[in-house]
């Protein structure tokens, strides 16, 4: 929710994919502690290491959340969708792009080691 409300002032500012992109960088630094903290909290890799897997799996993500914002804006484009194309591409590639995430999380950034 924070990557896609915030993509909407920085629209204003910059062009679509850098206020895509900026968005999603804003929303992965508040989702590193909300991950963390509530949805991984038994973890078992130290604090420095989920930090870089962290930046990894998202920079995936945010390739993810891109191309599928741009695709779909693209289709809505085509066919002169007129309410809040923007918006609507946004919400879908952040969609896609969360579940691309949370898999790369839960195997690689927040995963328990057993002994």
């Amino acid at each position: 929710a924070i990557n896609w409300l915030v993509r909407m002032p920085l629209s204003m500012v910059m062009d679509f994919p850098a206020a895509v992109f900026v968005a999603y960088m804003i929303g992965m630094g508040a989702g590193f502690a909300l991950y963390r903290a509530y949805v991984f909290p038994n973890s078992t890799i130290p604090a420095p290491v989920q930090i870089g897997l962290f930046l990894a799996v998202n920079a995936v993500g945010a390739a993810v959340v891109l191309a599928t914002s741009l695709a779909l804006l693209e289709l809505l484009s085509a066919i002169a969708w007129p309410l809040f194309p923007e918006a609507i591409a946004h919400g879908f590639g952040i969609g896609i792009g969360a579940f691309a995430n949370f898999f790369g999380h839960k195997y690689l950034t927040f995963r328990v080691r057993h002994a």
